[in-house]
């Protein structure tokens, strides 16, 4: 494959990083393909089972995320009922790095989390996976509504308990003065580390886009940055190279907003800049990232929350290790379960916010039935003893995924969990000569195709 690039981005990167890096970068380019990776869920899936799962494919582990590993090629993820169980996460490699980096800069304390560009989800679920303990919150927002909604399902899908998903603009969460700890800010970029897996980007690259770019990253941060506490954490990424959105605009933040770069102790592969990290194809196994840490040294009023008074608490045996409620929605009334002691804050949150997802919805009440949800049969809190189980076949969980009729002849009657592999997949209640399919029709799986 022949790339031709333009000459002024070559002038910025070999400013940035070097005529050697080029060369590496344009030699990854042109002769070397993709890099394939994925990271496990590990409340989800064991190392052993994970391994096991992959075992034709496997090309090594990522050396900076005890999770992931590379793939030698790129199978059909849509037809992998694991992934749409939460089971893994298809990531490039370089954004795995956050999850080590994320738990050495949280200290033992409990913690408050943003993740302000969260869509799809790939970070959060980094961040989510073994650093974040039971009492911290993660708040996980994407701005674009149709992509919030995607994050919501992945989310879902990874889990955990103690996330809220919403649909803010940035400046929504200055009102939250010096309430997060950790604001994770992986800003929309010029997309450089996008041309290896999509050629057709590279014509999109101009140096008014870089310039378009770097001053909407500023505003971005700007923005958001009151609700970080004094003394807080900015991890700052894109997945571009250019130093104008990257240690330009690290240098203008502890500049102008008040903070110091911290040095980074991860990924000894990545390239070390003036401020941050840099992966880059040819130099690292992946298809690029920038990353720097920041420590906010200007003040911050800490926000009390208005904690609001708590529903009665629900008595549902669909939960477990949790916090049950019965709340009121558009929809009707529903279980909710939060975490321990965390629920009056979440709903604060909730209220604060553009909400959109919060702590996991059990079940909706129907008459004297307690219908259980999508989300309690992929969350960490589900009591999978209270239902009977089914363990299906590869081609009858897509049939589930794509809401297909099953018919489970030997199984009871009522509402049957549905597990892949060991791994839950979600509910039907099973009506003896059919099922009702109670998967999410928002999350159905559209292909056709089926596995021989």
């Amino acid at each position: 494959m022949s790339f031709s690039l333009d000459p002024i981005f070559k002038d910025n990167l070999t400013g940035a990083l070097g005529q050697q890096v080029l060369d590496r970068y344009m030699q990854a380019l042109e002769k070397e393909p993709a890099t394939v990776s994925v990271r496990r869920n590990p409340i989800k899936l064991s190392q052993e089972a994970f391994a096991g799962h992959f075992a034709g494919l496997s090309d090594g582990q990522v050396p900076w995320c005890r999770d992931g590993i590379y793939l030698r090629e790129r199978p059909q993820f849509h037809l992998d009922p694991l992934v749409h169980a939460g089971a893994f996460y298809v990531q490039d490699a370089a954004s795995m790095v956050l999850q080590d980096l994320f738990a050495s800069l949280r200290g033992d304390s409990a913690v408050r989390v943003l993740d302000l560009c969260a869509a799809p989800g790939g970070k959060s679920t980094c961040i989510a996976s073994q650093a974040l303990s039971a009492e911290d919150i993660l708040v996980s927002n994407e701005v674009i509504r149709s992509r919030s909604a995607i994050l919501a399902e992945n989310m879902a899908k990874w889990g955990r308990t103690n996330i809220v998903v919403t649909n803010d603009e940035s400046r929504r969460f200055a009102s939250l003065e010096g309430y997060f700890d950790i604001v994770l800010a992986d800003v929309p970029c010029s997309g450089e580390g996008m041309f290896r897996k999509d050629a057709g980007s590279i014509g999109q690259w101009s140096p008014d886009n870089v310039a378009l770019c770097s001053a909407r990253q500023r505003k971005i941060v700007a923005e958001a940055w009151p609700s970080l506490k004094t003394g807080g954490i900015l991890i700052y990424s894109t997945c571009t190279f250019n130093r104008a959105e990257n240690d330009g605009n690290v240098e203008w933040i502890c500049r102008e907003l008040g903070a110091e770069a911290m040095s980074l102790e991860v990924a000894p592969d990545a390239l070390r800049t003036d401020f941050g990290l840099q992966f880059i194809p040819g130099s690292t196994r992946s298809e690029g990232l920038y990353l720097a840490a920041l420590r906010k040294t200007s003040a911050a009023r800490p926000t009390r929350l208005r904690l609001p008074k708590l529903p009665s608490k629900a008595n549902c045996d669909y939960a477990r290790d949790c916090e049950c409620y019965r709340v009121s929605t558009a929809a009707g009334d529903m279980i909710k379960a939060y975490p321990c002691g965390l629920a009056a804050e979440i709903m604060a949150l909730e209220s604060s916010l553009g909400s959109i997802r919060s702590g996991v919805a059990v079940a909706s009440v129907k008459g004297r039935d307690l219908v259980p949800t999508a989300a309690i049969a992929l969350s960490e809190c589900l009591c999978e003893k209270t239902f009977p189980c089914e363990n299906l076949s590869a081609g009858d969980a897509l049939k589930y995924l794509r809401l297909d009729p099953l018919v489970l002849n030997d199984a009871p009657r009522g509402f049957i969990l549905l597990q892949y592999e060991g791994i839950p997949l979600g509910f039907v209640k099973n009506l003896g000569s059919r099922t009702n399919n109670l998967f999410p029709s928002a999350w159905r799986l559209r292909s056709t195709e089926v596995i021989e």
